[in-house]
C-alpha cells in the first residue's frame, strides 16, 4: 500500500501551489494526515484549513455540529480556540454568512474548496496573505 489512502496525489491549494500541512497537533484532515486532502470518500469536503475560535465552536454547536467535545472512538480530540483544523467547506461558508467564520490558512486550504467558497471571501479571512 502506498499510504495515500485513496486521496489523489499532487493536490493544490486555493492559490495554485502545493497543498501545505494544516495541523499535526491535533492531527487533522479527512485522512488524518495533517493536510486538507480530499477524495471521493470525503463527501463533506473537509478542505478549509481554519484557525478555530470559540465563536466558531459556539456557532457550529448551535447548528448541530459539536466540534469541542472529544470523541476518541472516531479519533477526534475535540477542538479549542487556536487549533488548526480542516473544516467542511460548506460549514465554513455557512459560518461566514452568519458572520462567525474563523480565519483560514490559504496555503493549506485545498483548491476544491473553490467549488463552495469564493476566493475573495477566503482571502478576506486569510492569515497567510502577504
Amino acid at each position: 500500500m502506498d499510504g495515500s489512502q485513496g486521496r489523489p496525489e499532487g493536490q493544490k491549494n486555493v492559490l495554485g501551489g502545493t497543498l501545505q500541512s494544516c495541523s499535526k497537533d491535533p492531527v487533522t484532515g479527512f485522512f488524518r494526515d495533517g493536510c486538507c486532502h480530499t477524495g471521493p470518500q470525503d463527501r463533506g469536503l473537509h478542505t478549509v484549513c481554519a484557525v478555530i475560535t470559540e465563536e466558531f465552536l459556539d456557532f457550529s454547536k448551535s447548528v448541530g455540529n459539536d466540534l469541542s467535545t472529544p470523541m476518541p472512538q472516531f479519533g477526534f480530540p475535540g477542538l479549542k480556540d487556536g487549533d488548526h483544523w480542516c473544516l467542511c467547506a460548506a460549514r465554513w461558508e455557512q459560518a461566514r454568512e452568519a458572520g462567525k467564520a474563523p480565519k483560514v490558512r490559504l496555503l493549506a486550504t485545498n483548491r476544491v474548496t473553490l467549488a463552495v467558497c469564493r476566493i475573495e471571501d477566503l482571502k478576506a479571512h486569510a492569515i497567510d496573505l502577504q
